[in-house]
């Protein structure tokens, strides 16, 4: 297999943080070896006017916002069918910074030294504290953000991927929109035989946040739970991924509004087409078990 060496991004702006977008296509700029070129989707609005003194940085503004996966499958586009006129590509928010000059390359290192290697999830910390939230390290044993592990999905807005992953099981669930939509790309590269590592020491830089302020939030985490069940799992395990779900949302004790979107989201998820159904093997069942996670929470 060829050493992975161009490197792309795609970055998905809503046009309101332009101050955010300029301070990290400055970062991605500063990136050491080879320059990273870069596709800015204006998801359903003008792309802010701070990328004309950048070197490498492309626009593709769209009518209307097509969702996070939708956005940023048109910025894998831009890099040829599947993302193929480059080896890798960086997946960042717009709100993100890069916080050393060498992830880019210590992304092209960690591709080539192992083949089987598909995804990479980053750490995500705040700039201000440097903590990491246990929500953002994807693994059921989160308490110590700076281990290293493979893991069974990743983080949708600091990550790179290699484009032979794109080219062969396609790219992000439009139909999602968003939530769950990279568990869904991850459990089909997973069981296609990639794996995917999380590492401490590629960093974004981002704002602690609630996922819980979007208005959407619930229903669309819920709604799309199912899809992912629907579309991925082995028909026995589709109850029981979803039953024990249910039985943690309870348990975290949400709001009555917002188990009440909750459970409008879990009734369309069953109610509304989720875009194709190609269940994992089994033998991906139990390599998901290995790595810690098994698809049943």
């Amino acid at each position: 297999m060829s050493t992975p060496t161009k490197v792309g991004a795609v970055i998905i702006t809503m046009g309101n943080r332009p101050d955010e977008l300029r301070a990290l296509l400055d970062s991605v700029a500063k990136q050491d070896g080879d320059p990273v070129e870069v596709v800015v989707v204006g998801n359903g609005s003008p792309v802010p006017d701070v990328t004309g003194s950048i070197p490498g940085v492309r626009t593709v503004e769209l009518p209307e916002n097509l969702g996070i996966p939708g956005g940023r499958n048109v910025g894998i586009e831009a890099f040829g069918p599947g993302g193929t006129d480059v080896d890798v590509l960086l997946f960042l928010d717009d709100d993100g910074l890069l916080a050393r000059n060498d992830t880019a390359e210590l992304c092209r290192q960690a591709f080539a030294a192992d083949p089987e290697l598909g995804i990479i999830s980053f750490r995500i910390a705040d700039p201000e504290t440097g903590i990491t939230q246990r929500r953002h390290v994807p693994r059921l044993r989160a308490s110590d953000p700076m281990r290293d592990s493979r893991v069974t999905t990743f983080l949708g807005g600091a990550n790179a991927v290699r484009t032979k992953v794109l080219a062969e099981v396609g790219g992000l669930p439009e139909e999602f929109f968003y939530a769950h939509e990279e568990t869904d790309l991850a459990w089909r590269a997973l069981d296609a035989g990639w794996m995917i590592d999380y590492r401490s020491d590629m960093v974004l830089n981002h704002p602690t946040t609630a996922p819980s302020r979007h208005a959407v939030y619930h229903r669309m985490v819920a709604r799309n739970r199912v899809w992912l069940a629907r579309r991925n799992l082995p028909a026995p395990l589709v109850p029981v991924y979803l039953g024990v779900w249910m039985l943690l949302t309870l348990a975290r004790r949400p709001s009555r509004p917002a188990l009440k979107a909750w459970f409008g989201g879990f009734k369309e998820g069953w109610t509304s087409p989720c875009g194709p159904r190609r269940p994992m093997k089994w033998r991906t069942v139990w390599r998901l078990t290995r790595l810690g996670r098994p698809p049943v929470i």
